[in-house]
């Protein structure tokens, strides 16, 4: 395929990026990348090797050294770390509780946004990439670029639908734990969570997964067609 699209898709926890994404790569046939699942095995590697999450310069002289790997098949992605399947570790409340430290020291972002424009540049298919940084500093020039919102309320029930045992019963804390992570990730200096402004605004608020794939898939089409 000549130019392949690159699709970017971008916007806070709980508004429904991964499983929109990888349906999305799914049904066009394209290739999907969770590059939050990347820092979260960043962090994970971190964590597994007493490396102190909360001091930057500790955090800054490891990051070269984890070997990332992400599969992009959207129908069974996955990723490991020097080998191993970190699929399951990686989404620990020990790591969700760390990421964000770990998300903003400016060495983990330049290793880890080296590895998602490799992602992209390999895909012959086309690739949706999914994340909080990825229309304005991963993929700037991507053929598409989304932006997903929700009601906060909207959010802590979805992420409250994937935690289990205690933590799921709990919605207020969940959101707190939401709006907490929204501020790490939108304050920080370097790559924070924001909106390209060329992204097409999704609110997922009231919408099924159906229909937020259907959107997406229309506007990808439309893109296509116009080029």
């Amino acid at each position: 395929m000549e130019n392949p699209v690159i699709v970017a898709i971008d916007g806070p926890s709980g508004t429904g990026k991964s499983s929109t994404s990888k349906a999305v790569a799914a049904k066009l046939g394209l290739s999907y990348l969770d590059t939050g699942a990347q820092y979260r095995a960043m962090t994970w590697w971190m964590l597994s090797n007493g490396i102190d999450v909360n001091d930057a310069t500790e955090v800054a002289t490891a990051a070269g050294k984890p070997a990332i790997v992400s599969g992009t098949d959207p129908s069974a992605p996955t990723i490991t770390v020097d080998g191993a399947d970190a699929a399951g570790p990686i989404r620990s409340q020990e790591v969700t509780a760390a990421v964000s430290a770990v998300s903003a020291v400016p060495e983990v972002r330049s290793r880890l946004v080296e590895l998602q424009r490799s992602a992209a540049a390999s895909a012959s298919v086309g690739i949706v990439v999914e994340g909080r940084d990825i229309g304005t500093t991963v993929l700037p020039d991507a053929t598409l670029k989304i932006f997903l919102t929700a009601s906060a309320e909207a959010r802590a029930a979805r992420r409250n639908g994937e935690l289990t045992g205690p933590a799921a019963a709990d919605l207020a804390a969940t959101q707190a734990a939401l709006a907490k992570r929204d501020a790490a990730d939108s304050g920080r200096k370097t790559s924070p969570l924001a909106k390209a402004d060329d992204a097409i605004e999704v609110d997922t608020t009231e919408l099924t997964l159906d229909q937020v794939i259907e959107c997406i898939v229309t506007l990808i089409e439309e893109k296509r067609a116009a080029r």
